[in-house]
Parts: structure tokens; C-alpha cells; sequence
């Protein structure tokens, strides 16, 4: 087990920052103390005692929580101070010190000293003190004091004022996910919901044949087609507004248990309000801390319409490499956009690169959902004890469906360019149109129609008027493959045969 903890610190160092790396290498070592006795902690780093016991528990993946929850937990500590200065229970000199601190941490200029695994103590516990020690051991530089002084500045005692773990990280699994809502995925979304109902327009007048179980139905036009995809999106859209309001629900104020021991009574609304000062999110106090902290059924929530949007884009993209597909032994329907070579060993092959990514992430959050929902099943009485894993896939899921949603307008969807004529002449010839018919001559006989149309391989048109069912302008109108698309009966008439 010690070789097998080893191996995995060799993997962890290897994967680190080369700043951080590099420092190590360098540093020399200065001891804080915690409840459990003393511990060696690197000089050069901002963390204390009880991180460093984290590192050193859990080498399991080398994966880090994303950027954006460490920002939410630096506005958390940002507010914190903020209200605990105004409600006369934190020192302002101290106050300021952490606020100043907790701003570099929301800038991102701490990042290298986060250093925890998600795989960690279920409650987030590691991690928010991981935040606690680093912003109180920069506030003892800011106020001229030394690392680790806590007669100065006490992670636990001062940044830690009015809260706790089992209701900070909570609160920054919405505060994060709000964020990357906000700021990534809802514009990303508007804007391949714009982009398709742009080709929707521009593809309207083109008619092509359907397909049902991948087999010939009846005409479409490409602008419909591409509607349905912008109304999927739409749609996606709709779902997470949806969930927002109850992701605006914030723990903080239920401390250790939810009935707010040893915090202000006022404490949980008025971080909220701070929140949504720092941040123009409408934050409020959750309506119930036992549920806010006990279950997850937001984040659950919130994974389930990330999930609904990844299925939704995964037809989308899969649909696209079926219409590009050939381009000479397929259905090259549409050409993408040619971005790379798709072949080591086969000149002039082009792939449909972006819709396979696309494919991939999706693969990717439906995963993250199964994982998500687990976690959000995983609280027993008071608590939650799966949260770092619930922050890593659903912020995972977020971002990587922006990302994938921008690529998808800018190097696809913005170049595809239709096969007119292609669609429109197999559509013009094929069998299936004897569909049109049957209001007219009934199902049985335009099945038999269809069946030798087939074996002779003629058109529709050529056996009706060979067998003399129809005359030649009225066929005309039926057969006529815009009207199709458009439902009703073609030639306005609702029997005859």
C-alpha cells in the first residue's frame, strides 16, 4: 500500500503546475499546527496545517475543482467578512484584510495554492478550509504579520465566522453553476439558437426527402429541419431558466446542521444580498436549510436539463454527419465545413470533425449526470456526502457544453452549405411521393403503384399515367413536392378514389 501511494504521488508531482513543481523543488518547510499536532507545511505556500493533511490524504486523480468554484468560495468569504464587519462581529481591520485577500482568490491570483483532489472528505470540508487557510495566511501578509500568525488573522475563528462546511459548499455548487450559467452557457445556447434558425431561413426553399427509421418518407424542407433543431435548443433553454430560481437558493446561514448555530440570525440574508450586489445574481436565503443541506435536488435538477440539452445536441450533430455523409457513397445532402485532413492513410478524406466532438461531450454530461444524480442521492439526515463530486461534473457538464456549443455555430453550423439541386431531384423522384395519392386512389392501390414503380424503376408519375389513373395536370398538382411539406391535401381535395 505505501508503493502503491507512492507511485501515486510520483503521478500527482508529475501532473502538477511547473511553477508549483518548481517551487517545490526549491522550498523549505515551516510548521503549523492543528487540532491533530504539527505538520510541515512548504514556505512558498499559502495553505495551512489542514490542507496539507489533505494532499498528503488524498493522491487519488490529480483533478482539481474548477476555477469557477474557487471563485464562488472567494466571493462566499468576500461577503462573509463583508457582513460579519457590518453586523459588528468581525474586527475592521481584520475584515479588510480578508475582504482584500478573498479579492485575490476571485481573481484567479491564488490558484496554485487550491491544490486538493475532488476526491476528497464528502463534505467539502478539505476544500473549505484549503480557502479559510489561504485567505487568512494572505491577510497576515496584507496586515505585515506572518504565514500561519493565527493571533492575527484565524482561518477558522475569523474567515470562518458564521459558517460552515456543510453550508459553504453547498452554496458555491449554486454560486459556481449561476456563474457559468450565466456567463458561459446561456449565451453560448442563444447563440447557436440564433445561428440555426438563421440556416432554418436560409434553407426553407429547399425540399428533400424525409426519413423515418433512416428509410425514404415523405418531402421535408431543409429550413424545417433545421427549425426543429433551433426549437430543441430553445427548448434547452427554457429548461435551465427554469431551474434557476431554486438554484439562487443559498445554504449559508444553516451552519453545521441547518438550524444556524453559532452565526448571526440575520447572517443568511444578508450574504445573500452581498452575493447579489457582487454579483448581479438575485441570490436569496434557501427557504429551508435542512433541505438546502441535506439534499442536492437542485444541482440533481439542474444535471437533469444539462443532460436533456447534451441528448438534444447529440441528434443534432449526429443528424449532420448523416446529411454529410459521402460525399460520393453517401447522402451528401450538405457539405461542412472542411477544417482538417480525416485520413493518415487516405488522401483527401475529409471527416465531420466538430459534430463527433460534439457527439463526445455529450457521451461526456450524460455521464456526469448519472455520476450527479448518485451523489444527489448520497445525503443521510443533515448532509450531503458526496458534494465535490456533484461541483466537479456539474460545472464540468456546463462548461463543456459552452464550449462545445460555440465550436459547433463558429465551425459548423455558420459553414454549411446545401446540395440543392441533389436533394430536389432524389426527392422529385422518389417513390414514397405515391404517399400523395392516397386521398385520391386509396392506400391499397398507391402501395401497388410504389411495389412496380420500384421493379420497372420509374417514377411515380410515369405508372400513374401509364395506367391511366389520373390526368396529367392533376397529377401535377399532388406530385407537387413543396406542397407537400406544407401538410394538408396537396390538391385540395380530401377523397376521390
Amino acid at each position: 500500500m505505501v508503493e502503491f501511494f507512492s507511485f501515486i504521488s510520483k503521478i500527482l508531482s508529475e501532473r502538477a503546475p511547473k511553477q508549483i513543481k518548481r517551487r517545490k523543488a526549491m522550498s523549505d518547510y515551516r510548521v503549523e499546527k492543528d487540532a491533530l499536532g504539527e505538520v510541515k507545511v512548504p514556505t512558498w505556500a499559502l495553505w495551512g496545517a489542514q490542507t496539507q493533511r489533505a494532499v498528503e490524504n488524498f493522491p487519488i486523480s490529480g483533478i482539481r475543482f474548477p476555477q469557477t468554484f474557487i471563485r464562488a468560495i472567494g466571493l462566499v468569504k468576500y461577503c462573509a467578512a463583508k457582513v460579519n464587519k457590518e453586523l459588528g462581529l468581525l474586527d475592521e481591520k481584520k475584515a479588510e484584510a480578508i475582504m482584500e485577500a478573498s479579492k485575490e482568490v476571485i481573481e484567479g491570483k491564488l490558484d496554485e495554492h487550491f491544490p486538493l483532489d475532488i476526491f476528497q472528505t464528502g463534505s467539502g470540508t478539505s476544500t473549505n478550509m484549503n480557502a479559510n487557510e489561504v485567505i487568512a495566511n494572505r491577510a497576515c501578509e496584507i496586515l505585515g504579520a506572518q504565514r500561519g500568525d493565527k493571533t492575527v488573522v484565524h482561518p477558522n475563528d475569523h474567515v470562518n465566522l458564521g459558517q460552515s462546511s456543510n453550508d459553504v459548499i453547498p452554496a458555491c455548487i449554486h454560486i459556481s453553476s449561476a456563474l457559468a450559467l450565466k456567463e458561459k452557457l446561456l449565451p453560448a445556447l442563444e447563440k447557436l439558437h440564433k445561428a440555426l434558425l438563421e440556416k432554418a431561413k436560409e434553407f426553407d426553399d429547399i425540399v428533400k426527402t424525409g426519413r423515418t427509421h433512416l428509410m425514404d418518407a415523405m418531402p421535408v424542407r431543409l429550413g424545417q429541419e433545421f427549425s426543429g433543431y433551433a426549437s430543441q435548443i430553445e427548448l434547452a433553454i427554457e429548461r435551465i431558466n427554469s431551474v434557476l430560481p431554486r438554484l439562487y437558493e443559498l445554504a449559508l446561514g444553516g451552519t453545521a446542521v441547518g438550524t444556524g448555530i453559532n452565526t448571526h440570525p440575520e447572517f443568511g440574508k444578508r450574504i445573500a444580498e452581498a452575493l447579489s450586489q457582487e454579483t448581479g445574481i438575485p441570490f436569496k436565503e434557501t427557504r429551508n436549510h435542512f433541505s438546502a443541506q441535506a439534499t442536492m435536488d437542485t444541482a440533481v435538477e439542474l444535471s437533469g436539463a444539462l443532460k436533456t440539452l447534451a441528448v438534444a445536441l447529440y441528434k443534432i450533430a449526429n443528424d449532420l454527419r448523416w446529411m454529410n455523409s459521402g460525399p460520393q457513397a453517401g447522402l451528401a445532402e450538405i457539405r461542412l465545413p472542411a477544417l482538417q485532413p480525416g485520413s493518415s492513410i487516405m488522401p483527401g478524406k475529409i471527416n465531420p470533425v466538430i459534430p463527433e466532438a460534439v457527439i463526445m461531450v455529450s457521451m461526456q454530461v450524460i455521464g456526469n449526470d448519472s455520476v450527479v444524480t448518485l451523489a444527489g442521492a448520497s445525503g443521510n439526515f443533515e448532509l450531503n456526502v458526496a458534494l465535490p463530486v456533484i461541483a466537479r461534473n456539474l460545472l464540468e457538464s456546463i462548461m463543456i457544453l459552452a464550449n462545445a456549443s460555440e465550436v459547433l455555430v463558429d465551425k459548423c453550423i455558420n459553414g454549411i452549405v446545401a446540395n440543392k439541386e441533389h436533394m430536389q431531384r432524389l426527392a422529385e423522384q422518389n417513390a414514397i411521393l405515391a404517399t400523395a395519392l392516397t386521398p385520391y386512389i386509396g392506400y391499397d392501390k398507391a402501395a401497388q403503384i410504389v411495389k412496380k414503380a420500384m421493379a420497372e424503376n420509374k417514377t411515380i408519375r410515369e405508372v400513374v399515367l401509364e395506367l391511366g389513373l389520373m390526368k396529367e395536370d392533376e397529377l401535377d398538382k399532388v406530385l407537387d413536392i413543396r406542397k407537400m411539406t406544407e401538410g394538408g391535401f396537396v390538391a385540395g381535395v380530401s377523397g376521390g378514389g
